[in-house]
C-alpha cells in the first residue's frame, strides 16, 4: 500500500456501534468561562483584547474597529467572480424557496361553546448568526444560516466572524454573502468572545434573542455556557457521514463521499455500512487513490482512521437498523431503489437518495439546510429551519356562559393542586356574574 493507505476498521452490523461523545473538555471549558466573564464585565475592551491575542494582533488598536462597514461588504461582493457571484446567488433563491414553504399558519379551534383557542406565530426580534472563520471559510454557512431568520420575519440580524490574521477583517467570502442577504450589521470578532458578546451585548454588538451557526470547540462550549441567557439553535460536533451500500454500489462514488465529510475536520466521522460483502477492498483501494489527490488529504486520512468504518449487513433493514440506532447526520442510500426506503429511515438529520445525490448537494445547492444534528442528537431534534426563528404564541378567549359551564372541572383541578387562589379566581367571576348589574352573557 501506498503512504496514504487507509485501512477502515471492518465490523458487522451486530457488533459496530457508534461511540460519539459530548464529554467536556474541562481546560477548555476554563478557558471559556474566562472569556465569557470579561466580556460580561469590559465589553468591547475584552473583544478587543481577545481578538488580539486569538485572531488578530493588530485588534488591540486604538483604530480597530469592531463593526465592518457595508461599503467593505460590497466591495468584497464586487471583487468576486462573476461565476461565483452566480453560483451563491443561484443557491440563495433555491434556500429561500424552500424555507419559504415551512412558514407555518394560525391555527384557531372552537367548541361552538363560547371558547376559542388558537396559537399564532412570531418572529423574533434580534438574531444573531455566527460565520466560522479557520480551517476554512463557508458562505454557505452564511447563507443557511440567514435566510431562514429572514424567512422567518426577524427584523434585525447581526453577523459576527473572526477576523483573517492577515488583513483584520473576516474572509471575504463571508463579507460578500454578508452584503448579497442584505446583512449589514457585521462584526469583526469570533470565537467565545463572539458567542458572549451576542448574548450579552457590548458597547459595540447589540445583544441578540437567539444565535445560531457552527464553529470550533470553544464556539461550542461557549454556546452551551450561554444557553438559557439567550436562545440556541444547537451544539454541534464534527461532522459525519453514513452510506448504506448494496452490490449496485459504486465504490469510486462511496470513496468520494466518504472524503467529502472526512476533508472538513480530523474528527468527522464517515461510514459505509454495506450489505455487499466484497465491496470493503474496493472502497479502500478507491480511498487510497482518490486521497492522494486531495488538497487537505492529511486532515481526510486521519479522520478516516479516527471514524472511518465499512459495516457488513445481512439485509438493507438490518443496514438501516444501524443508521436509526446511530442517529447520524447525514444519510445517503446509494442503493436500488433508493426512494423506497426512504420510510425506513427514522433517526437521521438529512437523507440523500440515490447514486445521484451526494451530500455536498444539500451543503450548498438543493435548497435544504446544511445545520443539522450530529453525534446521535437527531433522536431529539432537527436541523435548522424557519421554525427555529419564530415563537409559537396561544391565545384563548372565554365568554362567561363558557367560563360558567367549565367552572366546576376547572375549580375542582385547582382545589386538587392545592391552589386555592386558583380556584378563586373562576369563583369570583361567578359570584360577579350573578350580582345584578353584573356581567354580560
Amino acid at each position: 500500500m501506498g503512504a496514504n493507505a487507509v485501512k477502515l476498521r471492518r465490523e458487522s452490523a451486530a457488533l459496530f456501534q457508534w461511540r460519539r461523545t459530548s464529554d467536556t473538555d474541562e481546560a477548555a471549558m476554563k478557558t471559556v468561562k474566562e472569556i465569557i466573564d470579561t466580556v460580561k464585565a469590559e465589553g468591547d475592551d475584552a473583544l478587543r483584547r481577545w481578538t488580539a491575542k486569538l485572531d488578530y494582533p493588530g485588534a488591540e488598536d486604538v483604530n480597530f474597529r469592531l463593526h465592518v462597514p457595508p461599503a467593505v461588504l460590497e466591495t468584497a461582493w464586487n471583487q468576486l467572480d462573476v461565476s461565483l457571484q452566480e453560483a451563491l446567488s443561484a443557491a440563495a433563491d433555491r434556500i429561500r424557496r424552500f424555507h419559504e414553504s415551512q412558514l407555518q399558519g394560525a391555527v384557531e379551534i372552537s367548541d361552538g361553546d363560547g371558547a376559542v383557542v388558537g396559537m399564532v406565530w412570531r418572529p423574533i426580534a434580534r438574531a444573531g448568526v455566527y460565520a466560522p472563520g479557520g480551517r476554512a471559510a463557508y458562505p454557505s454557512t452564511v447563507l443557511m444560516n440567514v435566510i431562514p431568520a429572514q424567512v422567518a420575519g426577524v427584523g434585525e440580524i447581526v453577523l459576527v466572524s473572526p477576523p483573517q490574521r492577515e488583513t483584520g477583517l473576516p474572509h471575504p467570502l463571508v463579507m460578500a454573502a454578508a452584503h448579497h442577504l442584505g446583512v449589514h450589521e457585521v462584526y469583526c470578532v469570533g470565537g467565545a468572545q463572539a458567542i458572549a458578546a451576542l448574548a450579552y451585548g457590548t458597547q459595540s454588538v447589540p445583544r441578540v434573542d437567539k444565535l445560531a451557526g457552527p464553529g470550533n470547540l470553544y464556539v461550542a462550549l461557549a454556546k452551551r455556557a450561554v444557553m438559557g441567557d439567550v436562545g440556541v439553535d444547537s451544539i454541534a460536533g464534527p461532522s459525519e457521514v453514513f452510506i448504506v451500500a448494496d452490490e449496485t454500489a459504486n465504490p469510486a462514488y462511496i470513496a468520494a463521499d466518504m472524503l467529502a465529510q472526512a476533508e472538513h475536520d480530523p474528527e468527522a466521522g464517515a461510514v459505509c455500512v454495506t450489505t455487499a460483502s466484497g465491496l470493503a477492498d474496493a472502497i479502500e483501494a478507491e480511498l487510497e487513490r482518490q486521497l492522494a489527490e486531495l488538497p487537505r488529504k492529511e486532515i481526510a486520512q486521519t479522520a478516516l482512521e479516527n471514524w472511518g468504518a465499512i459495516v457488513t449487513a445481512g439485509s438493507i433493514g438490518e443496514a438501516i437498523a444501524v443508521v436509526n440506532e446511530s442517529a447520524p447526520e447525514h444519510v445517503e442510500l446509494l442503493i436500488h431503489d433508493a426512494d423506497q426506503y426512504l420510510g425506513d429511515v427514522q433517526q437521521a438529520g438529512a437523507v440523500f437518495l440515490g447514486a445521484f445525490t451526494p451530500e455536498p448537494v444539500g451543503d450548498y445547492y438543493a435548497g435544504s439546510n446544511h445545520v443539522l444534528p450530529t453525534h446521535g442528537t437527531a433522536r431529539f431534534t432537527s436541523g435548522l429551519g424557519v421554525a427555529d426563528f419564530q415563537r409559537r404564541m396561544t391565545y384563548v378567549t372565554y365568554q362567561q356562559r363558557t367560563l360558567e359551564a367549565h367552572a366546576a372541572h376547572i375549580m375542582a383541578l385547582a382545589a386538587a393542586e392545592g391552589l386555592d387562589a386558583h380556584a378563586r379566581s373562576i369563583a369570583v367571576r361567578l359570584t360577579d356574574a350573578n350580582t345584578p348589574g353584573k356581567g354580560e352573557r
